[in-house]
C-alpha cells in the first residue's frame, strides 16, 4: 500500500519511521508547503515523490492512502480536498475544528466510497483493547471509577498557543483521556461537568472534565500544557484497581487488590512505534471496501467532536 503524507513535521516523521519498518507498506510521497522541505523529507525516508502542494499529492494516481499530519485547523479543508479527489484518508486527531466539519467529511467519505478515519492511535492499539477487557473481566470486581491525566510542558509551541490553529490542551491532549474513558466505560454519559484555565491568547492551558454515567460510573480527566505529569490512568473497582502507566501509549497495566497488593502485571506486545496499528486497520478496511474503521467509527468521531464543541462553548473559547 502506497501512502502519501500531508505535512512534514514531527508526527509525519514518526509515521514515516513506522512505515519504513512495516511489511507491504511504502511511505511513497510527501507534500509540504515548502517544496525543499518535502524534498529533504523524501531523502531522509527514501520516498519516491515530493510535492510542494497538497493537491499534487492528492492527484497522484499511485497514492492509496493519504495521512494528514498538519495542525487541527487545517484538517477539514485538506481531508475534504482528498475525499473529493477519491482518496482514502487517515486524518490525525483532533479530527476537525468542530462536529459539523466532522459530519461533513464523514458524509463525503460515504458518498465517494472512500475510507476515512481519525488517527487517534490509542484506539487501534491491541493493548488498549486488552485494558478495556481486563476492566470488565472481574479482576478488579465491578469498575466504578476511572481517573486519567495527561500533561506535557508544551505551552510555548505555536500550535498550542494560537486559537486559529485550534490550539489548547483540550484539542492537543484532552482527546486522549476522553477517548480512553469511552473505550473503557462506554458512551452512555448522563452528565458532563468541567473547568479550565485559559492563557493570554484565549486557549485552554489546563482543564478538568468529569463524565457521570447512567449506571453510576465516573471518569475524572485532566490535561495540561503547562506542566509534565505521570500520564497515568487508574481504573478502580469493588475488588481492586488497575494502574496503566501511560494513557498516551500504554505499555504496562498493574492490577492491585483492595489491600494494595499486586495481583497481576500485563505488558504491551512489542511494537514499532504504536502507529502501525492504525495503518493495519486502514489496509484491512480499504481491502474490504469499508468507508470507516470499527476501531474508530465515524459516529464515535462525530460524538466526541460534539463533546469538544460543548466544552469550548461552556468555556467561552472559539477555535479555528
Amino acid at each position: 500500500m502506497k501512502i502519501g503524507i500531508i505535512g512534514a513535521g514531527h508526527i509525519a516523521n514518526k509515521m514515516a519511521l513506522t512505515l519504513s519498518k512495516m511489511d507491504n507498506m511504502q511511505a511513497y510521497a510527501i507534500a509540504a508547503r515548502d517544496y525543499k522541505r518535502a524534498l529533504a523529507f523524501t531523502r531522509e525516508w527514501n520516498m519516491e515523490k515530493a510535492y510542494g502542494s497538497y493537491e499534487e499529492l492528492a492527484d497522484d494516481p499511485e497514492v492509496d492512502l493519504i495521512y494528514i499530519a498538519t495542525p487541527h485547523a487545517l484538517h477539514y479543508e485538506q481531508a475534504r480536498m482528498c475525499l473529493l479527489k477519491g482518496k482514502n484518508v487517515l486524518c490525525e486527531k483532533t479530527f476537525t475544528a468542530n462536529a459539523q466539519q466532522a459530519a461533513d467529511l464523514c458524509r463525503l467519505a460515504q458518498e465517494n466510497k472512500c475510507y476515512l478515519a481519525e488517527a487517534i492511535w490509542t484506539r487501534y492499539m491491541p493493548f488498549s483493547q486488552t485494558i478495556a477487557e481486563l476492566a470488565h473481566s472481574g479482576i478488579i470486581g465491578t469498575p466504578y471509577m476511572l481517573t486519567a491525566s495527561l500533561a506535557y510542558a508544551i505551552e510555548d509551541k505555536e500550535r498550542i498557543r494560537q486559537p486559529e490553529l485550534c490550539g489548547g490542551a483540550l484539542f492537543d491532549l484532552g482527546v486522549y483521556p476522553i477517548n480512553f474513558a469511552r473505550m473503557v466505560f462506554g458512551t452512555d454519559i448522563q452528565r458532563i461537568t468541567s473547568a479550565c484555565i485559559k492563557g493570554e491568547t484565549g486557549v485552554d492551558l489546563q482543564n478538568n472534565i468529569l463524565f457521570c454515567y447512567a449506571d453510576g460510573k465516573m471518569a475524572a480527566m485532566q490535561t495540561s500544557v503547562q506542566c509534565a505529569n505521570d500520564r497515568q490512568d487508574i481504573i478502580s473497582g469493588t475488588e481492586g484497581y488497575m494502574v496503566i502507566d501511560n494513557i498516551n501509549n500504554p505499555q504496562q497495566a498493574i492490577v492491585y487488590d483492595k489491600n494494595h497488593t499486586e495481583k497481576a502485571r500485563y505488558h504491551c506486545p512489542p511494537q514499532i512505534t504504536g502507529f502501525e496499528y492504525q495503518i493495519m486497520a486502514a489496509q484491512e478496511a480499504i481491502s474490504k471496501g469499508w468507508t470507516e474503521s470499527p476501531f474508530m467509527p465515524h459516529q464515535e468521531t462525530i460524538q466526541i467532536m460534539e463533546i469538544l464543541d460543548a466544552l469550548l462553548k461552556k468555556w467561552n473559547i472559539t477555535l479555528g
